[in-house]
């Protein structure tokens, strides 16, 4: 009985010093982890400065695609860019709010509602070149749109959808039960109170996630590079179903290129494109703050 009693006060003892040793080492791999993961993105960020900082002039932004580096620019892609990007914006943003408002305060059927969650957990995690294809063969080919804006801009709003769903229903989520419980109680109808209390209430992280899920779209490359293709235009986009390019092919398009100034102007143009991305960052946490103090004053 008492061997028995030792050999357990021992076992334990090691699991105890297990347990301290993994709680001493955890920190180190964790801070390890970072700094690895830190140092390899800004080394990126370095190299892309150097190499492409020179590059950075008004002609990058005026100049159209041409053979000659010198006089190469991305006006029709940042073009482009804005409308594709601008009419998936158009399509996704209020569809993903009514879907978020649809399963958090409307939806009564607990099985259509937990089958339209899964399924709309699913497709935020599948690849975006799926979305692409998808939209190749339904969109282009399908409906007959051909290689154009709209039919990059729908793929583009098909991708982000889901993302923007999940971001408005947590932001639905997190709005006390008792504030919509006692606009009931006074009277109010389920359209009232989506109104006038979950709509201003919710409206801040909504957006915030509709900001990012769009900076991500403008970033994607792979299911506009199947939709498009690397197509090379010196026109600025006038309708929808125009043929268009965008800001992440013309950098691959650059960066495919053997000689060295191509390869100075893709990394002037991610530049660019990070700064756009970092202002639309700035923008919605700039939009939260001043609709979370709108709603504390």
């Amino acid at each position: 009985m008492a061997d028995t009693l030792l050999e357990s006060s021992q076992r334990f003892t090691r699991r105890d010093r297990l347990k301290e040793t993994l709680d001493t080492l955890a920190p180190v791999f964790l801070s390890i982890g970072v700094f690895i993961g830190v140092a390899t993105v800004a080394s990126l960020l370095l190299t892309v400065v150097t190499s492409g900082a020179h590059r950075l002039t008004p002609t990058l932004l005026t100049d159209y695609p041409h053979p000659n580096p010198v006089q190469a620019g991305m006006r029709s892609a940042i073009l482009g860019t804005i409308w594709t990007v601008g009419l998936s914006a158009l399509i996704c943003i209020p569809l993903g709010i009514a879907s978020a408002l649809y399963l958090t305060e409307w939806s009564e059927n607990r099985f259509v509602k937990r089958f339209l969650e899964v399924n709309i957990a699913n497709l935020a995690g599948v690849p975006s070149i799926v979305f692409g294809l998808v939209g190749l063969s339904l969109l282009t080919y399908g409906l007959g749109w051909g290689r154009s804006i709209i039919a990059g801009a729908f793929t583009l709003a098909v991708m982000t959808l889901p993302l923007v769903t999940v971001a408005a229903a947590e932001a639905v989520k997190t709005i006390p039960e008792a504030l919509k419980h006692g606009a009931y109680a006074l009277g109010a109808t389920k359209l009232q109170v989506t109104r006038y209390i979950i709509l201003p209430k919710a409206l801040p992280m909504m957006m915030t996630g509709a900001i990012l899920a769009v900076s991500r779209a403008i970033g994607e490359a792979a299911p506009i590079l199947v939709i498009s293709g690397l197509l090379f235009i010196r026109q600025d986009p006038t309708s929808i179903f125009d043929r268009f390019t965008v800001m992440p092919l013309q950098i691959y398009n650059w960066v495919s290129r053997p000689q060295v100034a191509f390869q100075e102007l893709s990394s002037a143009a991610i530049l660019v494109l990070l700064l756009i991305l970092l202002t639309m960052n700035a923008a919605a946490i700039a939009l939260r703050y001043r609709y979370q103090r709108r709603l504390v004053l």
